[in-house]
């Protein structure tokens, strides 16, 4: 049962909440004299919601997927063979009603109506992928990429609805609002490129199962080297984007030596690279999960940047 909700990944997600609060957000506060502001509650509310309807997610894609994992990977099968389809049903539906039950209340405590409907959309586009998005070319692994991405913009949303809710009058005189979402926006942009990078080539590495069951998926519908070229074109750009970001916000040029230079550097650009490399020397379906799992672990690395933001560093 821990195995179909994916309970490494719903881990990473809860911690992933935590590390964008207290070591992004709470900075930010702290650098304008406001400290900590968001109550432990809100902050459990919020990644109890964000769990719930992740794990929701994962049973309801595994419910649609039965014959593709069938081709794709039979060891790893459990829903028929270890759970039913009647019961993932089920725990898929209350697994989301619960976490929409936990965001609403985050929503209504906050007076945030957006909130409350991003924990409503959120499910849905989740159950839509599931059940067809994702055998579309590129709408499936984009739906998928912003999903990720609103991670780091919950938290934005959940603390600036906090601010406005108990700050409206002192807000317009300070920059809070503008530092969590320039911050906080741009976790969600690198988790947004690395999880599309992740998702196509996670594609590659299940086209057989794709073909069968006339999934567009990139590689079905290009072929492997012009999908090869994409992700290539796609870390290519998002190496630029980090770039940018690095020139934007390090004091230059005495920030070159400093340890948000030298974390960008080898935590996060090396392995784009090793990625590269391995997606060109990639030929069977293991190769591709071992390129896709290094994109994941380069995503958990960039997400720890943050706590450069954490020693002041960045």
């Amino acid at each position: 049962m821990m195995r179909l909700v994916r309970w490494s990944n719903l881990l990473f997600l809860a911690a992933l909440i935590w590390i964008m609060e207290k070591w992004v957000a709470v900075p930010i506060l702290d650098a304008v004299a406001f400290g900590e502001q968001l109550p432990g509650y809100l902050l459990l509310l919020l990644i109890l919601a964000t769990v719930c309807i992740a794990a929701g997610g994962y049973v309801i894609n595994d419910y649609f997927d039965v014959k593709i994992d069938r081709i794709n990977r039979p060891d790893e099968l459990i829903v028929t063979n270890t759970v039913s389809k009647p019961t993932a049903m089920k725990l898929s539906i209350g697994l989301s009603a619960f976490g929409i039950l936990c965001g609403m209340a985050t929503a209504w405590l906050l007076r945030s109506m957006t909130l409350g409907m991003l924990f409503v959309i959120i499910p849905g586009l989740l159950w839509f992928y599931s059940s067809s998005y994702k055998r579309l070319l590129l709408i499936g692994n984009i739906t998928i990429a912003l999903l990720a991405a609103m991670t780091p913009l919950i938290v934005a949303m959940t603390n600036v609805a906090y601010l406005h809710l108990h700050y409206a009058a002192v807000l317009p005189y300070v920059s809070l609002e503008h530092d969590l979402y320039a911050w906080l926006g741009g976790f969600a942009l690198f988790a947004f490129l690395l999880t599309w990078i992740r998702e196509v080539i996670k594609d590659m590495q299940d086209q057989m199962g794709d073909r069968e069951y006339e999934c567009h998926s990139l590689p079905v519908v290009w072929g492997e080297l012009w999908t090869k070229i994409f992700v290539t074109g796609l870390i290519v750009f998002t190496l630029l984007v980090i770039g940018h970001l690095w020139y934007r916000v390090l004091p230059f040029p005495t920030g070159w030596l400093s340890l948000s230079t030298r974390y960008i550097a080898f935590g996060i650009v090396t392995p784009l690279l090793g990625v590269l490399g391995l997606l060109w020397a990639a030929k069977i379906p293991s190769d591709y999960k071992t390129c896709q799992q290094l994109v994941k672990f380069t995503m958990l690395l960039g997400m720890l940047y943050s706590f450069c933001i954490l020693r002041g560093l960045a």
